[in-house]
């Protein structure tokens, strides 16, 4: 059992739309427990932002919001999306400012199959799934950069702009090394596509040498992107950490997601190291599954475990993995997985898991 800690830590909750309130749920469930069998504090506050407050006020995030999560010590998100809003400007607001102005320029995403029986590939076990993926997370394709000139016309032209800065790039690379060292990691892939892309990603090559040179204790690796898909296939358990751009991982994590059982189980940390840091599920709000009871709250619980972790109490995050793959063996869980449950029904197995292994 992990040591209790002397003060609680504040952490804000935003569930967000579709399925972000069922899946968090669950996850605040599992925290709660948690903070009773260890004794450790959590003061929980829950943020209605999100596009049923968008559409009653048009605000995403209201006046002095940002200045409150940064007094925060971690945002447990759940995800924005709602057909209601079509172009996704609440979203834009609510989850893209955290990102830009909170500086969370780390998207960490591990990647850790928790039962052989999760993994499509054939004949791979535990120790082949087992790295994470480093994804810039401000700069990029996704800044939004551009513009479309004669539009709906034949002429019409549409124009993304790709930013790359050499203090972007260098950050990212430097969190890379700096968690395969702390995690006893011995090799950093970066991956891009310099062949083509012959300018922004000549700047990651150049700066992916000059801070591989600092690290001399870790193994540095270059892939293509296609060829990294590829491999990450064809053997996954070549890996250890992946660093790349925005796009590019926005893509790889999902594969990743998938080599693991897929995206109910997955687990993200938007990260700023000098400051606070959001944790969200990657599966996004998926509206369609709203309200029905069916999604998977595993992904969220295991965000709670990267949230811990991240914040120190690595043994409390450990407590939660070994619930979470107590109830995947035990069949206890939703019917993406095999199993027959209902989201909060999947949600109170992982709790009766934990205090088992508590």
């Amino acid at each position: 059992m992990a040591a209790p800690r002397s003060s609680a830590l504040s952490i804000a909750v935003i569930p967000g739309d579709g399925i972000g309130p069922e899946v968090i749920r669950e996850a605040v469930g599992v925290l709660k427990l948690l903070g009773e069998l260890l004794g450790q504090g959590f003061q929980l506050t829950e943020y209605p932002w999100g596009a049923d407050e968008y559409l009653r006020t048009g605000i995403g995030l209201p006046n002095g919001a940002l200045d409150e999560l940064r007094q925060q010590d971690a945002i447990l998100f759940g995800a924005v999306g709602d057909p209601r809003i079509r172009d996704m400007r609440h979203g834009r607001e609510i989850l893209m400012r955290m990102r830009f102005e909170l500086d969370l320029f780390v998207n960490y995403r591990p990647v850790k199959l928790l039962d052989e029986r999760l993994c499509p590939l054939k004949g791979r076990g535990l120790e082949d799934v087992d790295f994470v993926v480093v994804r810039e997370n401000t700069e990029g394709l996704y800044v939004g950069m551009g513009g479309i000139f004669k539009k709906d016309t034949p002429d019409e032209v549409a124009i993304q702009e790709d930013v790359n800065t050499r203090k972007g790039v260098e950050r990212v690379l430097r969190y890379a090394f700096d968690s395969a060292r702390a995690a006893g990691r011995k090799e950093v892939v970066m991956s891009d596509k310099s062949n083509v892309l012959t300018f922004g990603h000549d700047l990651w090559q150049r700066c992916f040498q000059a801070v591989a040179a600092e690290y001399p204790d870790i193994a540095a690796r270059h892939l293509f992107v296609d060829a990294l898909a590829m491999q990450m296939i064809k053997d996954p358990g070549q890996f250890e950490v992946i660093v790349t751009c925005n796009m590019f991982g926005d893509i790889v994590t999902d594969l990743g997601a998938q080599l693991q059982g897929g995206l109910g189980v997955a687990a993200s940390g938007n990260i700023n190291p000098n400051g606070v840091s959001l944790f969200e599920p990657i599966h996004g709000s998926a509206p369609k599954y709203a309200g029905k009871g069916v999604a998977n709250p595993l992904g969220a619980v295991l965000t709670a475990q990267l949230m811990l972790e991240h914040l120190g109490l690595k043994e409390a995050g450990a407590l939660i993995e070994r619930a979470v793959v107590a109830a995947i063996r035990a069949g206890q869980t939703t019917s993406d997985l095999g199993g027959s449950l209902s989201t909060q029904a999947a949600g109170a197995a992982v709790r009766d898991q934990l205090r088992r292994v508590a």
